[in-house]
């Protein structure tokens, strides 16, 4: 039996101004105290679909799916932090998209329909465009972090080009994920 592959959809950041900034940010949130994960900033992307565990034979069927997209390149403006699911009881903090949304849910909304027909169950929320950056892991000052949230919500992470949808592969790790390119998209 094959080795199943996890896998998902995204757009990397390919700017180290970005990265950098997103770097500063966290470092912020480690100074809160809060008891979180911070996300590597060369692991963090625009997750468009995580599909999971698929047998290696799905791969070129779900880039055939990715070749149907239409879109051209875009910029993607990042803008200030939040949390899933509530300030109340925050889970995640990420990073804000403004410019830009609006392409990624369109590209979410193209490729959903044909995920399904090869297989794939349907997304039950549709796409909520965001970087996660930290994942909380506890309530421990969590009032100083969610402070710090709506202090930073116009902070400013800089833009990217999202020019090619990538087919990223998972492989989970002690030292955390490990993400390789699989299939890449630019129209």
């Amino acid at each position: 039996m094959s080795e199943k592959i996890r896998s998902f959809i995204a757009f990397d950041l390919a700017n180290d101004s970005v990265v950098n900034r997103i770097a500063a940010a966290q470092k912020m949130i480690m100074q809160t105290n809060a008891d979180v994960k911070l996300v590597e900033p060369k692991n963090i992307h625009i997750t468009i679909r995580f599909l999971g565990d698929i047998a290696p034979d799905m791969v070129e069927k779900v880039y055939a799916a990715m070749n149907n997209i239409k879109f051209t390149p875009f910029n993607v403006q990042f803008t200030g932090l939040g949390v899933f699911p509530t300030v109340n009881y925050p889970r995640v903090v990420w990073a804000g998209i403004t410019d830009g949304s609006d392409q990624l849910k369109s590209i979410f909304e193209q490729l959903e329909p044909q995920l399904h027909d090869i297989g794939f169950k349907p997304e039950p929320e549709s796409l909520t465009p965001h970087l996660t950056i930290a994942r909380v892991r506890s309530g421990a000052n969590k009032q100083r972090l969610v402070d710090l949230v709506q202090r930073q919500e116009f902070y400013d992470f800089g833009n990217i080009r999202a020019d090619c949808l990538k087919l990223k592969r998972s492989q989970l790790s002690s030292k955390g994920p490990i993400y390789t390119t699989l299939k890449e998209y630019c129209p």
